[in-house]
């Protein structure tokens, strides 16, 4: 696309005749006014056109890497449910199922996590760590037994999860705390 000002081969404009039969030394001042807010407004469009250009690519790359975060983050949100169960089958008497049916869920349970932490997903179960509220939601406190720290955590009632680093959910705990206890 050819711009107007800019036409190839086009002579150039001609400025008033000077004394003497020659030609100016200088195009005319209106014609280099005009050139030179032409050449300002093709320098402004493209600087425009790259930073669009850059911001749409660094646009793309971020959303696509937020879409992958968001397809993985539901698929792990609806097997977490999963998760849970298979924990009170592992956890439930073993002479309740039959044998055979109890080594299959622990096979299960066993080939399921192996494939989630494959994909991020790292199991939270703070047993006698310190509390911390960032990866913990203290649900139960009770007083400290005899050599145990104070606010750390006594018992998991329901494991969390981070993926990728993120909290996915918090590992919902019983903590040991002096205060409020005599």
């Amino acid at each position: 696309m050819v711009e107007k000002g800019f036409e190839e081969n086009a002579p150039p404009e001609e400025a008033p005749p000077v004394p003497g039969g020659g030609l100016p030394a200088e195009p005319s001042e209106g014609a280099v006014h005009r050139l030179e807010e032409q050449l300002r407004e093709a320098v402004d469009r493209h600087l425009r056109l790259a930073a669009e250009f850059d911001n749409f690519r660094k646009r793309i790359a971020r959303e696509r890497l937020e879409l992958a975060d968001r397809a993985q983050a539901a698929l792990v949100m609806k097997l977490l449910d999963i998760l849970d169960d298979v924990d009170r089958i592992v956890a439930s008497d073993p002479s309740t199922p039959t044998p055979a049916l109890l080594e299959a869920m622990l096979l299960v349970d066993k080939k399921l996590r192996k494939e989630l932490e494959a994909a991020g997903l790292e199991r939270i179960d703070p047993v006698g760590q310190l509390f911390d509220p960032a990866w913990h939601e203290a649900v139960s406190v009770v007083a400290p037994l005899a050599g145990e720290p104070d606010h750390s955590v006594s018992l998991t009632f329901q494991v969390g999860y981070r993926f990728r680093g993120s909290l996915v959910r918090p590992a919902r705990v019983q903590v040991y705390s002096s205060e409020g206890h005599a």
